[in-house]
């Protein structure tokens, strides 16, 4: 083709396409219909590629095909153009040139095409060793060209299909997508077309039908028999939803994304019509629209494939073994008797699921199980509630050694735990903006009942022994997953979670009749869930007063262990970022502390009596070492009673060792070690008192790419700061080992030095904070003795953050003692103890407020 010609034919078509696609775009936007925009986008390239194939000259006997998404009729704004050339034979040299050239102009024309050029016995071959390519031919349409050698390919692929094995791997491959994506369809920024409930659920549904000669529409599932005429109109209905949503997606990013990021959702809501309220954004409406539909899309893929399977993969004949009356056992599956039986029977509704926890041989449900359960879910009402049977049948769901977890689940699933506990109905889908948590509530509480029970079964005992062995002497651990259900139930009525679902709790155990020992723990684990983090966390429970406190609310050992139990799996619930080894070694130590506080009476400790006791055990671990007897009088001579109460044996043992023979050095001493208890490292730094000295080491910390987790600061008699720290490394540079020479001969260097503190580097803000931002709160008040301050800071967690704390301190003057650095998720809480400066006056702690919240809003 010469030049000119071929610019004239670019011209002509990509000046179509961009208008023809302009106005396609303009007609949805003006009334937005789904399909029709699908259909139209179809309609428009098959018209200029068979347009475009005439005027180039194709031989006669080649065909150009639609496979895929672009077969199947569904042109979304950003999808590609998949496309097969048929050939008889295959290319010489002239026809191969002649089929590049043809490429590059539907490249050229402004078409993303995916392509491939096979004879009829390539596609077989191809197909008979790649599932992608196999389904991609189930969808094929005859674009233009030899209509008899697509009839030929199309009939050959036919006779090579086995509806068996097609079903059994695209099940396979359905399974490997759901680990991907955790199971679940409510990550909070899920993929519309791959995540579990999402448009590639329906696709496989249609592509195994078509193969076993079923159809291809939910009108020809439901004429053979697979759906009902409600559960068709459920399929449109969603599948319209997902449409309408992922063409607005693409529309709105302008280029293919299938994901729903945070970046988008807010747009995506107000573009689709969802309005905010006064508690809830638009686009949490949004999200909570698509995660009901995903779980309905999810149920309905079970129910029809699990029918499908019946009939591509018939069972031997034999006859269900009976359970009860109600029920039996097919081919390892739970079969309800008759169709009536939960119309008959409403208790049964219930009943189904503990019959699956009390039969370990039942491997699932049948289809028309699942399907009758999930119509039946309208029988639960307020009648249903408060029938008898029903409330023991619910609780001694929680009783069950086996099954608890799955069983909830499906009950989650099937929408009939919310209709049971309308409270619990209302967070299904529910996202949370909080930052810290990862999975919308309902399937946060399903993590944190998962971990619980996890902690009593034996395969997982290797995960966390010490939970393990306290659920294992645990009385009633069901009590446990009762409240875990309720924990969470009142986020998002706005005023505090914890006190309006005790609330819940309450009524929930007084209307299933548990006594009142049963009834108090849970109510108070429900009301007091947060407590013990909170403690651990951002108090310093070393100071036996702070502990003595603690002991007081927790009040026995019985409740202690019960909240031990739950915090560890309430904070591993959240997000995989937020659980670490050092939260889990300091819940443990506050743990262990405060029931030998409980066990020897609950009286608070004589703070002489726990020093003495702390230095014994550091002298115990000192003789390990081979120290001199005597090794320790110098450098303890120069600590005082705050130093001992807020380090452990171990530390003190570790920072004697170092700092011995060198207690009035005039170089700095810095050491570090792997944390004898988890994750990072301990760092400990020993200088005289030098200016902005907390400033430089998290300046230099934060720039080597660590995260502060912990800090005591403290002052000897003597003017020597001994500073320790405990880091966990964010670079991703490699082992801990490595770094621990790095840090030692840098910081060392640093402090030698006394040049200004180093600015960490800049960073950019997750998306998550841009899109979500949280307002700071700073607070500036006395502690309960009065004699420190306690500095509170809660924002988004960035680069920096520490060190603008650091040097606004220093600005006033202030002496800091301890820094409890907790990080939750993209939001850090951190509780800095300070005295000094001009903090005695409270127009200084204002301005010193003032000054740190304009820094951290910055």
């Amino acid at each position: 083709m010469e030049g000119s010609a071929r610019q004239d034919l670019l011209s002509r078509y990509k000046g179509r396409l961009q208008s023809e696609q302009a106005s396609t775009r303009e007609r949805y936007l003006e009334h937005p219909d789904a399909p029709r925009l699908l259909r139209e986008r179809t309609q428009l390239i098959d018209a200029v590629l068979t347009e475009l194939w005439a005027e180039l000259s194709f031989p006669d006997s080649l065909a150009l095909v639609a496979v895929g998404g672009y077969g199947r009729g569904e042109m979304y704004p950003a999808s590609d153009v998949d496309l097969l050339i048929l050939l008889p034979s295959p290319p010489d040299r002239d026809l191969a040139a002649q089929l590049e050239t043809l490429v590059g102009l539907f490249w050229d024309i402004g078409l993303d095409i995916g392509h491939s050029v096979r004879t009829v016995a390539e596609c077989l071959g191809e197909a008979a060793g790649d599932l992608t390519v196999q389904t991609a031919l189930v969808e094929t349409r005859l674009i233009t060209g030899n209509e008899a050698l697509f009839s030929e390919m199309v009939r050959a692929f036919r006779e090579q299909l086995q509806p068996q094995v097609f079903f059994h791997t695209k099940r396979i491959e359905q399974g490997e997508r759901y680990l991907r994506f955790q199971e679940s369809p409510y990550s909070l920024e899920p993929n519309c077309k791959e995540s579990p409930g999402g448009l590639r659920d329906l696709q496989t549904i249609l592509w195994i039908a078509e193969v076993a000669g079923y159809g291809n529409s939910w009108q020809d599932l439901r004429a053979h028999g697979f759906i009902t005429q409600q559960e068709q109109q459920g399929l449109e209905r969603r599948e319209l939803f997902l449409q309408r949503l992922r063409i607005q997606l693409h529309l709105h990013v302008g280029r293919r994304e299938d994901r729903l990021l945070f970046d988008y959702q807010t747009a995506l809501a107000e573009q689709l019509g969802f309005p905010s309220t006064r508690t809830k954004r638009a686009s949490e409406q949004l999200m909570q629209e698509y995660y009901r539909t995903a779980k309905t899309v999810m149920q309905l893929n079970t129910i029809i494939l699990q029918n499908m399977g019946a009939v591509i993969f018939p069972s031997p004949d034999h006859a269900p073994e009976p359970i009860n009356e109600r029920f039996q056992n097919a081919h390892q599956l739970l079969d309800i008797v008759d169709e009536n039986v939960f119309t008959e029977t409403p208790s049964a509704i219930l009943e189904a699921f503990l019959v699956m926890q009390q039969h370990p041989e039942l491997k699932g449900m049948t289809a028309r199980t699942i399907r009758l359960l999930w119509r039946a879910r309208r029988l639960i009402d307020e009648d249903f509630r408060n029938d008898p049977r029903n409330k023991a049948n619910f609780v001694e769901l929680f009783k069950q050694p086996r099954g608890v977890l799955h069983e909830l689940r499906r009950m989650n699933q099937f929408d009939i735990l919310g209709r049971y506990l309308p409270n619990f109905g209302t967070i299904v889908g529910q996202m949370q903006h909080d930052l810290f948590h990862a999975y919308t509530v309902d399937q946060h509480t399903m993590h944190v009942l998962r971990n619980l029970r996890r902690f009593s079964e034996t395969q997982y005992t290797h995960e966390y022994p010490f939970c393990s062995q306290l659920i294992g002497d645990f009385d009633r651990p069901w009590l446990l997953y009762i409240a875990a259900i309720f924990h969470d139930i009142a986020k998002g009525r706005g005023g505090g979670h914890s006190e309006l679902g005790a609330v819940d709790a309450q009524e929930f155990c007084d209307a299933h009749f548990l006594d009142p020992a049963n009834t108090e723990l849970i109510v108070w684990l429900v009301r007091n869930h947060l407590v013990m983090s909170n403690v651990a966390q951002k108090k310093d429970f070393s100071d036996p007063d702070v502990l003595s406190a603690f002991a007081t609310a927790v009040g026995d050992e019985r409740h202690l262990t019960a909240l031990y139990l739950f915090t560890v799996a309430d904070i591993r619930g959240t997000s995989p970022k937020v659980w670490n080894s050092w939260k889990g070694q300091l819940l443990e130590d506050l743990f262990k502390q405060t029931r030998k506080l409980l066990l020897s009476g609950g009286e608070t400790p004589v703070k002489q009596g726990v020093i003495e006791e702390r230095q014994q055990e550091a002298m115990r671990l000192m003789r390990y070492l081979a120290l001199p007897e005597n090794a320790h009088e110098k450098l303890w001579s120069q600590l005082d009673t705050v130093y001992f109460l807020r380090h452990s044996a171990d530390e003190i043992a570790w920072h004697t060792r170092a700092l011995y023979y060198r207690v009035a050095a005039d170089k700095p001493a810095v050491k570090a070690r792997l944390n004898p208890f988890g994750d990072g490292i301990e760092v400990m730094a020993y200088t005289r008192d030098q200016r902005d000295l907390f400033a430089r080491i998290v300046g230099f910390f934060s720039r080597a790419g660590y995260n502060i987790i912990d800090a005591k600061i403290h002052t000897t008699r003597h003017g020597y700061a001994l500073d320790s720290f405990k880091l966990l490394d964010v670079s991703g540079r490699g082992s801990d080992r490595d770094m621990i020479s790095y840090v030692e001969h840098e910081l060392t260097d640093r402090l030698t030095r006394q040049g200004p503190p180093e600015a960490p580097s800049g960073g950019r803000l997750s998306r998550q904070v841009k899109h979500f931002p949280i307002q700071p709160q700073v607070m500036v008040e006395p502690n309960e003795k009065g004699d420190q301050f306690v500095l509170s800071v809660s924002a988004a967690d960035r680069p920096g953050l520490l060190y603008t704390v650091a040097m606004t301190l220093a600005a006033h003057k202030a002496d800091l003692h301890t820094a409890k650095i907790a990080t939750l998720g993209e939001r850090v809480e951190d509780t800095f103890l300070i005295t000094g400066g001009d903090l005695a006056d409270s127009a200084n702690r204002i301005k010193l407020e003032a000054e740190l919240m304009e820094q951290l809003k910055a």
